[in-house]
């Protein structure tokens, strides 16, 4: 595997993309490009918008990758938030990003160098490592095997897990086993040396005092138990040494059997696919089964109709006919309507016309009457006038006849009158409340005169109002009668018609009902002027 060209030492590093886009290129470069490896920018610094775009470029080819190459789908898998990624650099998110590229890694064609890659890291990284892939087939397996067709393969891929699950916790036991092993190793070596510094001592020491070779003396007795604790303590790592060698060789064992499985688990998932591809084989062939089903059915009822179709022809050459006569009646009929309507417009205009002349004449008729009352009332003013004249010409002549004998009479006598007398015997005090009362009294007739003459010509006004009004009801009516006699003449003429045409009952009595009402209508307007006139 050649070398990343963007090397990344911290979780800020990896959120620009270039990284994960190398990566990917050297996983599959037919399907991840130069061309689209360099659509990624490397050089985007603290740039969120690029780092976002970068990011969301590798994921979507991922997710086309799963769909179009390894033909899964990423339903069930959570997507990682992008967003929570470039902004707050979250572990969580940032862990299914690279979770989705392990499993592009360990199942693409070159599945087995990577899987060899990830055998040869440290313990603790294997297992988070197995943990991710383990979650990321899970996950994919549910969304994938849904059908009933698929049970046995789902419950061979499950054992096949849970073989793998067994196999990793077993390594993981027997590592930590031999873990436990070289440290009791260790301690038996450091067990060892200290034995054999306190042996060199006491050689020292015995060298001094006495030799070993005799059992009798103390030291002797301590060498003996010494060089037999020293013999079982090689035989203990000796014994160590051979379990450990096995359980390596165990292990490389389970490392086999896991490379075997994972290509069982490859096979189940080809044979899986194969399925779903006969499958939807036979859902078509299904569907095209039924289709041959009902298009023969089809074609039966076709063939019954065309056996029909001979009778259908003759009953339409019969329609046609029937059509065709249909048809000129129409014609005909439409002419005589044209017609009708023509003179129905005709006559709408003169009836409107003599409405118009009939509205003209009831004007002229009522200004007519209303000139004859104005000169019927002036003739009555003349009159008077003439008889007031008269009247006033006759005083005018006794008047004088009277003053004429009044002055006859006054130069014959030469004597003043009574009432001269009178005022002149009459003190000056009396005398000028005399002439004041006479004054008042004098004042108090023209004023009773001109209260009564006032009085006499609004009553006159009233009188000639009164008669105004009479006279135009009095035109009204006489008109209203012209009008309800020609109404008369034209029901009439009406029923005449109608009984000559044969027209029906309910046509001739809804006409009838509408002159009616025109009818009582102008006669309650009559009656009702003939009551104001009154």
């Amino acid at each position: 595997m050649t070398k990343l060209r963007c090397p990344c030492k911290t979780v800020e590093d990896l959120t620009s993309g270039a990284a994960m886009s190398q990566a990917l290129h050297q996983i599959d470069p037919s399907w991840f490009s130069e061309s689209w490896l360099a659509r990624i920018k490397e050089d985007v610094g603290d740039n969120v918008r690029l780092k976002m775009n970068n990011l969301k470029k590798i994921l979507q080819m991922m997710v086309d990758y799963y769909n179009e190459v390894l033909a899964q789908k990423m339903t069930e898998f959570p997507l990682p938030d992008l967003v929570r990624v470039v902004e707050q650099f979250d572990q969580v998110e940032l862990g299914r990003l690279l979770q989705l590229i392990l499993g592009c890694a360990v199942k693409c064609d070159r599945k087995q160098e990577y899987i060899q890659i990830i055998m040869t890291l440290e313990e603790s990284v294997q297992h988070v490592v197995m943990t991710a892939i383990q979650e990321l087939m899970s996950k994919e397996t549910v969304s994938q095997l849904g059908t009933e067709h698929l049970g046995d393969f789902e419950e061979q891929l499950k054992k096949a897990l849970e073989d793998l699950t067994e196999v990793m916790a077993e390594k993981e036991e027997l590592a930590q086993r031999c873990q436990e092993l070289d440290v009791q190793v260790t301690m038996l070596q450091e067990e060892r040396n200290s034995l054999l510094a306190e042996n060199d001592l006491l050689t020292d020491r015995s060298s001094q005092l006495d030799t070993f070779d005799n059992p009798s003396t103390p030291s002797g007795r301590k060498h003996s138990q010494l060089q037999l604790q020293l013999e079982q303590l090689q035989e203990e790592n000796f014994r160590l040494e051979a379990a450990k060698d096995d359980y390596r060789i165990h292990c490389e064992e389970l490392e086999k059997q896991l490379v075997e499985l994972q290509h069982r688990n490859d096979e189940l998932t080809s044979l899986a696919e194969e399925s779903r591809a006969l499958k939807d084989e036979l859902d078509i062939l299904r569907s095209c089964s039924d289709r041959a089903v009902k298009l023969e059915a089809s074609v039966e009822t076709y063939r019954k109709k065309l056996e029909d179709l001979g009778d259908l022809r003759r009953q339409m050459r019969v329609l046609e006919e029937k059509n065709m006569t249909y048809m000129h009646n129409t014609v005909s009929l439409e002419e005589e309507l044209r017609k009708a309507n023509a003179a129905r417009a005709q006559l709408e205009t003169y009836k409107r016309q003599g409405q118009e002349l009939h509205s003209k004449l009831s004007d002229e008729s009522r200004r007519g009457d209303n000139l004859a009352f104005e000169m019927k009332k002036f003739q009555e003013k003349y009159d008077a006038l003439l008889k007031e004249k008269e009247v006033d010409s006759i005083e005018r002549d006794t008047l004088r006849e009277i003053n004429e004998e009044l002055r006859c009479t006054q130069y014959q006598t030469g004597s003043p009158s009574h009432d001269n007398l009178a005022a002149e015997m009459l003190p000056i005090e009396y005398r000028e409340k005399f002439i004041r009362l006479q004054h008042e009294n004098k004042m108090l007739r023209l004023q009773q005169e001109e209260s009564e003459n006032e009085r006499i010509t609004e009553l006159q006004e009233q009188l000639e109002e009164a008669r105004r009004a009479r006279s135009q009801l009095d035109t009204e009516n006489r008109l209203n009668r012209e009008r309800i006699s020609e109404l008369q003449q034209q029901v009439e003429d009406l029923q005449k018609a109608l009984q000559t045409q044969g027209t029906k009952p309910e046509d001739v009595s809804v006409c009838l009902s509408h002159l009616v009402v025109l009818f009582l209508q102008l006669f309650g307007q009559c009656c009702m002027n003939i009551y104001f006139a009154k």
